[in-house]
């Protein structure tokens, strides 16, 4: 498998595509150490967490690895609901290591962990159970002190090697205009200032970006009287829920910022289904305090060279002894349940969960990254049930599944679960596939954002559709939470086998 797919170049216009990282990648929080950059960013209830990215342009990211990829850094336990788990990363490169913070809300609370190459091996966790708070963020000032800052916003003294406390946490400004959830605070040294970035409004269509400034890492804190500095709140921009955004230096003293920021589509109220996603604009420097460049589906490259693209579709033949990192399963994947060794060139998937539905299905998967895309499969069910599903939650998601002879689509929305329709087939392996079409047009304000097709490929390789279902029902504005849609193959009963997985965009 490939990496992940990354924006294209235009050779006429010399613009390249926003999001930097399309799909379900929120929260970015960026570093660089000499002419690399890395980045890192939330994973809530999948496992393994933190994906951890590289580019040397700002604009093309390979995924290295995931930095918590082993049981015993990372717990998710089979009550963790879908969007609990891992929230909001801090990752920083400092006295020649680097330096992963995070919130685990659904056991561990937060947890430091560091590594000297961030494709890892990581540490395992260090906790800090005297930091109260999520989001946290760490900074070191000039005489060795390391300051953790959490969302409320309320910052506390920490030993990053032990995890011990001094003090007593102190609040800090905490945003402009009295906005709700001051939350996913950055403290930067940068001149003779320390600067305060936080998000606040909510990560929904109020988010933004305020900053503030004062002459030590406690403040007191003068707000940037632009504030918001970042926001698409009351517009009709085509980049939504701007905010929780990570400042960063290029070499040649530019400034860039990474955000989150969806894409709703369809009627109204607007539906985005590829969860948050990662941005990049620029910063120029006024008065002391940093402005945000346009942010839009395209934006001028930054100056200097670019990397060529990484190639689509992504395919995966299961031929190596382990997973490539963009594969996630849910809050664990043990070495029983899913394997290449098994059958050879195989991913052999054994049943724990009766279905989609349930917390412990077995499941192995990829973040849709585009409006427009099909995902295919070889499967064998002939020991078992199992296929392919587009999934929100356990409550919201679509599949097309497998017994020997047959095949089914189900759709599940809510407390609804319904079989869509049935088929067929010949006895043996068969190709399952899933589609997605963006909605081009809206005549309707009650038009989804998008149609998924579900279906087989018969023998010539044509496309068989069974159904063809609203994409809305697997949207955050209608299940909630704060993850997007992610492709992959399950097993409900027995074992099955998939030869391989074909991903690629179509036509936005």
């Amino acid at each position: 498998m490939k990496g992940l797919d990354v924006p294209s170049v235009s050779e006429r216009d010399h613009t390249i595509s926003n999001p930097v990282i399309p799909g379900f990648h929120p929260d970015p929080s960026i570093c660089r150490a000499g002419e690399d950059y890395y980045l890192a960013c939330s994973s809530f209830e999948y496992f393994p967490g933190v994906p951890i990215f590289h580019s040397r342009d700002l604009v093309h990211w390979t995924q290295i690895g995931n930095a918590l990829d082993r049981p015993s850094q990372l717990r998710l336990p089979s009550g963790t609901p879908s969007s609990g788990g891992l929230y909001a990363p801090t990752l920083r490169h400092h006295d020649g290591r680097f330096w992963l913070i995070i919130t685990n809300v659904s056991s561990d609370g937060n947890l430091l962990f560091t590594a000297t190459d961030p494709a890892g091996p990581w540490s395992d966790p260090i906790p800090l159970p005297g930091v109260h708070g999520i989001d946290p963020d760490i900074a070191w000032d000039d005489d060795g002190n390391c300051w953790c800052t959490v969302a409320g916003v309320s910052q506390v003294r920490i030993d990053p090697r032990t995890g011990e406390t001094f003090g007593e946490s102190r609040r800090l400004w905490s945003g402009a205009h009295g906005a709700k959830a001051p939350e996913a605070p950055h403290l930067y040294r940068i001149g003779d200032y320390w600067y305060l970035l936080i998000a606040e409004g909510g990560t929904e269509r109020c988010h933004g970006v305020s900053i503030a400034r004062g002459r030590t890492p406690g403040g007191p804190f003068e707000p940037c009287p632009d504030n918001p500095i970042l926001t698409h709140r009351g517009t009709d921009r085509p980049i939504q829920n701007t905010g929780h955004g990570d400042l960063v230096q290029g070499p040649d003293g530019s400034w860039w910022m990474v955000f989150l920021g969806v894409r709703p589509r369809g009627g109204t109220p607007g539906w985005h289904v590829l969860g948050r996603e990662t941005f990049l604009a620029p910063v120029s420097w006024v008065d002391d305090w940093p402005v945000v460049g346009e942010v839009s589906p395209t934006m001028a490259p930054p100056p200097w060279p670019l990397h060529e693209p990484a190639l689509a579709p992504v395919r995966d033949d299961f031929d190596l002894g382990e997973l490539a990192p963009a594969w996630v399963s849910l809050r664990s994947r043990p070495a029983e349940n899913c394997t290449t060794s098994e059958r050879a060139g195989w991913l052999s998937l054994r049943a724990r969960g009766e279905s989609p539905d349930d917390p412990e299905v077995t499941f192995v998967g990829r973040r849709q990254q585009h409006l427009s895309c099909r995902a295919r499969v070889l499967v064998d069910p002939a020991e078992g049930c199992g296929g392919l599903t587009v999934r929100l939650d356990e409550e919201h998601h679509y599949e097309i599944e497998a017994t020997p002879g047959q095949v089914r689509v189900l759709a599940r929305i809510g407390p609804l679960r319904t079989v869509v329709a049935y088929r067929a087939t010949a006895t043996g392996p068969v190709v399952l596939r899933i589609g997605v079409a963006v909605t081009e047009k809206v005549t309707d304000a009650r038009q989804g954002p998008d149609t998924v097709s579900l279906g087989v490929e018969d023998a010539e390789g044509t496309f068989v559709e069974l159904a063809a279902l609203d994409g809305r029902y697997l949207s955050t504005e209608v299940a909630g939470g704060f993850t997007g849609r992610v492709l992959g193959m399950y097993a409900s009963t027995g074992t099955v086998h998939f030869d391989w997985f074909d991903y690629g965009p179509l036509e936005d």
